[in-house]
């Protein structure tokens, strides 16, 4: 072995040592970020803490297959993603089951955001993938003399991917709501109405402090409905407010409007975040109903 050739080796030995040591200084200098995650909306991405659907009190009757094309943005972040939803009626609309997940989620953070947020990195190249959620429907009451009442109990898992950039929380949420609605008018052929409908519920999640593992809020919203012939469209104030105040209180103003066609609906909702809830955000969706 020539003395030119055991500098080379020297050479790569040396190189490789520097590379693997940078990488576990990135990986210390990420747990230590990591213990600085504060475990609230204001400070993760806009499909970490998803705020509940307002949903008249009434259970749907049809199947439901939705995929959805969302775009979520404020100064700090941009985020776009694609979400997917089945909803199963069970006993003629007296109970249902409903399953939707973020199948893929592309976000581009600035720079301020991350170190605001204690993340990793400003963007990943493959994208995260978000948690699923997995609710139940109960018909409690259906009268439309009085009011239509529904419970709903929903767990979001921890499947969620990317806890270093802040945009899941790899931990375990769940919240259960009283869904209220009643008709102000409806005409004789179901073609015209108009409702109020509201929710009040409890709203939970675990967090990475060790002395108190869970934040617990009070999750309300209200809002009116109506439909005309083919178009349906949904107006509401929703969000929860945490106890520990550290970023855990977003409120969220949304609209819906809806087209339906031979069991087609096509769906544009815009949302205006306020307090905690940081981001407006715009969805197209196509909805097929069986």
């Amino acid at each position: 072995m020539t003395f030119k050739t055991i500098k080379y080796l020297l050479f790569i030995l040396l190189t490789t040592s520097v590379t693997v040591s940078k990488g576990f200084a990135q990986d210390a200098d990420w747990h230590e970020r990591m213990r600085d995650l504060q475990y609230s909306p204001r400070y993760f991405g806009p499909n970490a803490f998803p705020i509940p659907e307002l949903r008249s009190g009434r259970i749907g009757t049809r199947w439901e297959a939705e995929l959805r094309g969302e775009y979520h943005a404020y100064e700090g972040d941009r985020t776009k993603d694609v979400y997917a939803r089945a909803f199963i009626p069970v006993a003629e609309g007296r109970a249902g089951v409903e399953i939707g997940c973020v199948v893929y989620e592309y976000y581009n953070m600035t720079q301020e955001t991350v170190e605001e947020r204690h993340a990793a990195g400003r963007y990943w190249e493959e994208g995260a993938q978000g948690d699923i959620l997995v609710s139940s429907f109960y018909q409690l009451l259906r009268s439309e003399k009085w009011a239509d009442i529904m419970l709903e109990a929903t767990l979001k898992t921890a499947s969620g991917n990317r806890l270093a950039d802040a945009r899941y929380t790899d931990a375990a949420t769940y919240w259960f709501d009283l869904n209220i609605g009643r008709y102000l008018y409806k005409s004789p052929d179901d073609r015209y109405s108009l409702r109020i409908q509201g929710l009040s519920g409890f709203y939970c999640w675990m967090t990475n402090d060790i002395v108190h593992r869970q934040n617990d809020a009070i999750l309300y919203a209200a809002g009116i409905s109506g439909v005309c012939r083919n178009f349906t469209w949904n107006a509401d104030m929703a969000g929860f407010h945490g106890y520990k105040n550290n970023g855990d209180r977003p409120l969220q103003l949304r609209a819906k409007l809806n087209y339906e066609y031979r069991k087609n609906i096509l769906s544009f909702r815009y949302g205006h975040g306020m307090k905690d809830r940081l981001y407006d955000s715009f969805s197209l969706a196509f909805i097929r109903c069986f």
